[in-house]
């Protein structure tokens, strides 16, 4: 393999992750939280899906969709944080050239896929709150069905075209990257080609899917909020909001961590430039950590199944 600082137009065959450059020494220490903080992702989807999966009152549309919000979680956990923890642990900073751009549209469809089954979660809300007598006609198995499917292949079919451009590009022997994952900027950059239509690319695709998620998101929760405003009845009220309470957590989670992840990286001059890359890490963890147990915590019909899941073993 060609030397990092050699700019010949040698093939690059693998990338250096070189995670945080400015503080190479605190790796091991950063590893104890980031390692708990997986290993509590992992055990809480697994015990939330093995929770839905045996117990049949559990068998419902919503949390069909909590299932597959889990899935998703853990996919995305698993594909970023172990070869973190293998760079922190081991020093071993390689990744293949392929390995690396499968990385990357894992991480670029799965993120739009997330945000996409929360618009589908707040419509759920939406149908269960202001189209109650409805709900059982309208959010049935197969409307959950089609939904996965529609979820799955809008953004896996508009997510798949940037690590297909980022990986027909030029590696012109520079194959260090300065973060702990593959992302497309980071790999990019460089490639001695024009990336102009790259970045463009996911810079639209990006913005259109996440925006008019979140606005769909939005609209949901206005005819909800309307809705509830009406109901005179404290304890009606109590009970419509306490329904949307955990899911509206959630989406809290995913957006507040992804909006400082964008407002990091467009002040990427003003700040450290380790910072962007811990907060991108963080966006991988945080969410799939507190997720399930925040669910597991606000649920009744969640906690009865974990304590009777627990009584079993």
């Amino acid at each position: 393999m060609a030397s990092s600082s050699n700019y010949s137009t040698a093939p690059v065959s693998e990338f250096l992750l070189t995670c945080f450059p400015n503080y190479q020494n605190w790796q091991h220490w950063l590893s104890l939280p980031l390692s708990l903080l997986f290993l509590l992702a992992m055990g809480a989807n697994a015990t939330l899906l093995i929770t839905i999966w045996l117990e049949t009152s559990l068998h419902e549309p919503i949390y069909y969709l909590l299932s597959l919000l889990s899935l998703l979680d853990v996919v995305l956990c698993l594909t970023v944080i172990p070869k973190v923890l293998d760079i922190f642990w081991f020093n071993n900073k390689s990744i293949s050239f392929s390995a690396c751009f499968l990385q990357m549209f894992i991480m670029n469809s799965f993120l739009t896929m997330e945000s996409c089954t929360f618009v589908v979660m707040a419509y759920d809300r939406y149908v269960a709150i202001c189209h109650p007598l409805r709900y059982p006609s309208i959010i049935t198995d197969q409307f959950v069905a089609r939904a996965a499917i529609f979820v799955v292949v809008r953004n896996a079919l508009l997510t798949m075209p940037i690590p297909i451009l980022s990986s027909q590009l030029r590696y012109c022997a520079r194959n260090i990257i300065n973060n702990c994952i593959c992302t497309n900027l980071s790999v990019s950059k460089l490639s001695c080609d024009d990336i102009t239509f790259s970045q463009l690319y996911q810079f639209v695709t990006g913005w259109t899917l996440l925006g008019s998620d979140l606005i769909l998101i939005v609209l949901s929760y206005s005819f909800i909020l309307k809705v509830v405003l009406k109901i005179k009845a404290e304890r009606a009220v109590a009970k419509a909001l306490s329904t949307c309470g955990s899911h509206f957590i959630l989406i809290l989670f995913f957006s507040t961590v992804l909006l400082v992840l964008v407002i990091t990286n467009l002040a990427r001059k003003r700040i450290p430039p380790d910072v962007p890359i811990m907060l991108n890490i963080l966006h991988h963890l945080i969410p799939p950590a507190l997720n399930p147990i925040v669910y597991g915590v606000r649920t009744k019909e969640i906690k009865q199944g974990i304590q009777k899941l627990l009584r079993r073993l």
